[in-house]
């Protein structure tokens, strides 16, 4: 796999390196209100081309709302034009982030028979229309996987009769990533999908979806190294879009570099509060909500938990959301109970609730793994053996086909706690089992994109179980493996300094705490790890995190 990516690094970087550069020279390729370029000639009236081609765009950067508003002023304007109603029905899909419900399949298939009934003037317009009605045919009868790889082959086929088309190819590398199986550790539809995408970068730099769509590509521990010039990239395509703003921050996230994700996430919230404004949003975006999940789990990264507060803090104050769904029942159940997580407050994890009822199952499984977990660390076993019980019938409820993401981290979250239930009770042997089992199964699933990262990575904690076993050699080992999944976890960070320590390695301690050090230079509070890190780590690194 090593020698794959680094042979894929040699290829791919070099085109997008260069477009990066051109950037950083001024450069720019947009103005702030606008969303990257699309060249896609249609058969409509001459005066809906350039609004086909911006709405194409905001669907390229997932604005869901806007190019879905753009698409029915098409439409209105010239009722006969077949691909408006195609991108009605491309507005109702949001590929990546949950499967439509029972409304948005039934709008997106009545805007595809109006897309039909309008006839289309050319192949290439017939194939796109007749692509997407492979999807939404039989929604109510078959399952969205099964529809998600019906509509990969028909664009799959589109592409093979339109291989030059820059539009038909980047709608291929979505589709592509939108079926890959997460149980796929090779990635080759991820590859495949970055090797087209890369084609149309190069081709046309300023195209909004070849840079997000190359972004979600590498979205993976193991590739995320070769996204990082589509992530700088793709801000300056399409600074209008608040979900352009933020999207480089998955990169980011899966590299540490925190302050890049800060800046990121600071500016799609701002963006998205100046559209909540600008439309009189009844209630708070979702799209503000996933900017500040990551954003908050940047700021602990760097000790900075006032600022981490202030999110959680505003979080508190938010009642309503517009739409509600995955993102912003994750932010709710996840943010606060990371809060106290990450800085290893147990008695405020024991008490953690959710800040928002939501009609899925899962959020109610990471509160209860939330306090169970502080639970077991106050010593209140019988709390957590009742939040335990609470956490087996959410991996129960989530073990039917619907979700295997979900069914898979409730399941990895229920093994963690078990874990340290055994342990607690001195079961030093099924706790290890556990706690490894969980482990494994965690990195098995990949992240899903609407999340920064695990709220307490199990490979840390098999990790914490280790020291606490006093094995601290092979916990070393797991913590350095943390860190090559998640590079520059605090947490991680200070876990695998002890683990040096215990295992006879103090030169490799004091690296480890010299980048705490270095790191976390404007950390505030009292956090244990930034302490330890500062009275371990040679006075040089502590010189130069202080000018830092």
């Amino acid at each position: 796999m090593r020698s794959v990516i680094l042979l894929a690094a040699t290829i791919s970087l070099a085109p997008f390196a260069a477009a990066d550069q051109g950037h950083s020279h001024g450069e720019s390729l947009s103005s702030p209100d606008t969303l990257g370029k699309v060249v896609f000639p249609i058969s409509c009236k001459p005066s809906v081309q350039r609004p086909f081609e911006r709405a194409v765009a905001m669907l390229h950067s997932f604005w869901y709302e806007e190019s879905l508003a753009a698409f029915q002023k098409i439409v209105a304007e010239d009722p006969d034009c077949a691909m408006g109603y195609w991108g009605i029905a491309m507005s109702e899909w949001h590929p990546l982030w949950y499967a439509p419900d029972a409304t948005a399949l039934q709008a997106g298939w009545a805007a595809i028979e109006k897309a039909k009934a309008a006839g289309s003037k050319s192949n290439r317009e017939r194939g796109f229309v007749d692509a997407l009605e492979s999807f939404y045919r039989d929604g109510e009868k078959l399952d969205n996987a099964t529809r998600v790889a019906a509509y990969e082959k028909a664009v799959e086929q589109l592409h093979e009769r339109f291989p030059d088309d820059r539009e038909v190819t980047a709608f291929y590398g979505l589709a592509l990533i939108t079926a890959a199986s997460p149980k796929d550790k090779t990635y080759a539809k991820q590859k495949k999908a970055a090797a087209l995408l890369q084609q149309v970068f190069t081709a046309q730099p300023d195209h909004p979806g070849a840079s997000h769509y190359i972004i979600h590509s590498f979205d993976y521990p193991e590739l995320a190294e070769l996204g990082l010039p589509a992530a700088r990239n793709y801000s300056e395509i399409a600074p209008a879009a608040p979900h352009a703003l933020h999207m480089p921050s998955h990169i980011f996230t899966r590299l540490g570099l925190w302050r890049d994700s800060i800046a990121s996430n600071l500016s799609s919230e701002r963006a998205a509060k100046d559209y909540e404004a600008k439309v009189k949003m009844d209630g708070v975006w979702d799209e503000q909500l996933h900017a500040m999940d990551y954003l908050a789990y940047a700021y602990l990264q760097l000790g900075e938990d006032r600022d981490a507060k202030a999110v959680v803090d505003e979080l508190r104050t938010i009642k309503k959301v517009q739409p509600e769904n995955v993102k912003t029942a994750y932010t709710f159940a996840a943010l606060p109970a990371r809060y106290a997580l990450e800085r290893r407050n147990w008695v405020e994890a024991a008490a953690i609730t959710s800040l928002h009822e939501s009609e899925l199952k899962w959020p109610t499984g990471l509160t209860s793994f939330t306090r169970g977990y502080g639970l077991a660390r106050l010593g209140d076993l019988a709390g957590a053996r009742r939040e335990l019980i609470a956490l087996e019938a959410v991996e129960h409820q989530m073990a039917l086909p619907k979700d295997p993401f979900w069914s898979d981290y409730i399941g990895a979250l229920r093994r963690g706690l078990q874990a340290w239930i055994a342990h607690s009770e001195e079961h030093e042997r099924e706790a290890l089992a556990l706690m490894r089992s969980a482990a494994d199964l965690e990195d098995a699933t990949d992240k899903h994109p609407v999340t920064p990262g695990s709220m307490l990575p199990m490979r840390e904690l098999l990790g914490e179980l280790l020291l606490e076993q006093h094995d601290g050699k092979q916990a070393l080992v797991e913590y350095e493996a943390a860190l090559r999944r998640t590079p520059h976890r605090l947490a991680a960070l200070y876990g695998a300094a002890r683990a040096a320590e215990a295992a006879g390695e103090p030169a490799k301690a004091r690296t480890y705490y010299a980048q705490i050090v270095e790191q976390c230079s404007r950390a505030d509070g009292d956090r244990t790890e930034i302490k330890q890190a500062r009275a371990h780590a040679p006075s040089s690194a502590i010189d130069a995190g202080a000018l830092h």
